[in-house]
């Protein structure tokens, strides 16, 4: 391991050193498998949506035990099972309406989700459509039922945009080899480009996560109809937007780009943009709803 280790090692110390060498993503030993038991392999990728799912409950569940939470725990267990096949199942369309057309016309293909190809914008969709089935089914209030998930999406997002690194793939646009941290990714050329997914894994995990999870906790946003998920929209919007100028299209929507001056995954981030700001503005208008333990539905 240490010995294959060394030519990342030598790469960016001459990168460093203004040698024009570009890492290598094969001399890093990453596999998209994080476990092979003959019988049975699980990827990284599906780990992630693993665990990003197990994260958002866990979390979910500690701030419904506080007061004036719109939810009891059984809508948390409704919302959950609801919302995880949302993002499958949205994810997948989605990638299909917007980045593959002609998965519609293949429906065996489009159910072969070990073959990659999902969307977030789709699974957003699909899970905005689940909370909004358990707040009406449960009499909940559907912007704060968002406002309690919002704080809980951005880890799983990190760990999906660091599978996606670990797969090698979504990789970003050509950069100047002297770029320390410019890759040639398998499959990509001999390009040096750059590792535009742990630029998402930073944006739109660590940093969007960060501010919600501390707006969650220390200040009295919980409080403000729609502020955290105007945050979280607004806030991946831009990052999603920014990011993208460094991310390489997808490869049947490189005409596409050229031909509106944007990605299709800067197109489908204005209106998030848009609706975010506009639920934050909302929010910071209204007075702070009072802080009671209220009885929910039965």
């Amino acid at each position: 391991m240490v010995a294959g280790a060394l030519p990342a090692v030598a790469d960016a110390a001459a990168s460093l050193a203004g040698g024009h060498a570009p890492l290598r993503f094969e001399n890093l030993g990453l596999s998209p498998i994080a476990l092979d038991l003959g019988f049975f392999t699980l990827k990284w990728y599906s780990l992630a949506y693993l665990v990003g799912i197990i994260f958002a409950y866990w979390h979910l569940t500690r701030e419904l035990r506080g007061p004036g939470a719109p939810m009891a725990q059984r809508h948390a267990e409704d919302l959950f099972f609801y919302a995880t096949l949302g993002v499958i199942i949205g994810g997948r369309l989605g990638y299909a309406l917007f980045y593959a057309p002609e998965l519609i016309t293949h429906p065996q293909d489009l159910i072969k989700l070990w073959q990659g190809g999902m969307s977030f914008h789709g699974g957003l969709i699909g899970t905005t459509l689940a909370m909004a089935w358990v707040s009406w089914r449960g009499r909940l209030d559907f912007l704060r039922v968002c406002d309690y998930v919002a704080p809980c999406v951005p880890v799983g997002l990190f760990l999906g945009r660091c599978a996606n690194f670990v797969n090698g793939e979504l990789w970003g646009r050509a950069a100047d080899s002297a770029l320390p941290w410019a890759m040639v990714f398998p499959g990509a050329g001999p390009v040096a480009r750059h590792p535009s997914q742990l630029y998402e894994a930073g944006l739109e995990g660590l940093v969007l996560g960060t501010v919600l999870i501390t707006l969650f906790w220390t200040t009295r946003a919980r409080w403000r109809q729609g502020l955290l998920v105007g945050t979280f929209a607004a806030g991946y919007g831009m990052a999603r937007f920014t990011v993208e100028f460094f991310r390489q299209p997808d490869a049947q929507l490189q005409d596409f780009a050229h031909a509106t001056g944007l990605s299709m995954g800067q197109w489908l981030t204005i209106p998030m943009i848009a609706i975010g700001l506009g639920l934050i503005v909302r929010a910071l208008r209204r007075p702070p709803l009072a802080v009671t333990v209220q009885s929910l539905p039965a």
